[in-house]
């Protein structure tokens, strides 16, 4: 069961699906409302939400779970649900909130997501979604990069800005993701001219998240737009891991952030802002959001939007 609009109130307007239920991140029953409520803020977007009926890790933030108008679901361990299949055709764009240890979906339901995305649909990865579904190939494909449930060089280089400045990929053994502790830490925009990342600052403060490093997967067809710098790598390698990317999937457009683990990240005005246009530009191939907010963050200074939940 997911949210639906009525004719009027959905018409014109860019058509959002974000799935969940099973994230080692205990934030994300407020995170989803949080991304749901940035997009509808917009006025471009309409946007529902089907959820696995087994849930995990949702009791820290269990009192956002009822604004995601779903059926309740049953607390525990990572399983699988055999009645999650989303119709991913009804949808512009997928916005998944799953992550680490996410159980996997039932082989029709991915079967129907890869060919979704094949035919030309729209996916977002947010965080520890790129945790997810180490051994689903066509998905590891989609986000380009991945971390942990496994993944080592059988996965596929590690991916990462090199001193030159230049992509690199590494084939050096090794374990796929790790991250340092949480803090503010500056984001640099790689590609200024992507409609996602074009007009805005070159460098700014990214409020209180992990900086995902030693990230590795297919590596295929990614446009890297934004990095930061690890604090897990000696600093005279001067190497820069993506943070922000585009994937191209067939006749399908991906937009991949690392960015995201708790609410302080959410909050964060850079985040929403690139998280609003990589959403649009995954489901339209353009942004159409091209005015920076006056409260977009400096290269010294951290903004945040203190999260007031709008029924």
């Amino acid at each position: 069961m997911s949210q639906s609009y009525g004719v009027n109130e959905a018409k014109g307007k860019i058509k959002v699906l974000i799935v969940d239920g099973q994230n080692n991140h205990a934030v994300w029953p407020k995170s989803t409302i949080m991304m749901k409520q940035y997009l509808e803020e917009t006025g471009l977007f309409a946007v529902d939400i089907a959820r696995t009926k087994f849930l995990s890790k949702s009791e820290k933030h269990k009192d956002w779970l009822n604004y995601a108008n779903v059926a309740p679901g049953v607390e525990g361990e990572p399983k699988t649900d055999p009645d999650f299949n989303p119709k991913f055709s009804k949808y512009d764009v997928v916005i998944s909130n799953f992550g680490y240890k996410a159980a996997p979906w039932p082989e029709k339901t991915q079967q129907a997501f890869e060919k979704y995305i094949a035919k030309g649909g729209g996916f977002v990865s947010v965080h520890a979604a790129d945790n997810s579904f180490p051994d689903w190939e066509a998905y590891n494909e989609m986000i380009g990069i991945g971390g942990w449930g496994g993944r080592s060089e059988k996965s596929g280089p590690y991916l990462y800005i090199d001193k030159n400045g230049q992509p690199k990929k590494d084939y050096s053994p090794g374990p796929g993701g790790k991250h340092g502790k949480r803090e503010d830490f500056p984001v640099t925009n790689y590609n200024e001219e992507h409609p996602i990342t074009k007009g805005l600052p070159k460098v700014w403060m990214h409020a209180d998240d992990e900086c995902y490093a030693l990230m590795r997967g297919p590596a295929n067809n990614v446009t890297i737009l934004s990095t930061a710098v690890s604090t897990l790598k000696d600093p005279a390698l001067e190497q820069k891991e993506p943070v922000v990317m585009t994937i191209d999937y067939k006749k399908g457009r991906i937009f991949h952030t690392t960015l995201g683990h708790d609410v302080n990240a959410f909050e964060c005005v850079g985040f929403i802002t690139l998280f609003n246009r990589g959403v649009e530009w995954a489901a339209t191939g353009k942004v159409t959001q091209l005015e920076v907010p006056s409260d977009f963050p400096t290269s010294t200074e951290v903004s945040k939007r203190n999260f007031i939940y709008k029924n």
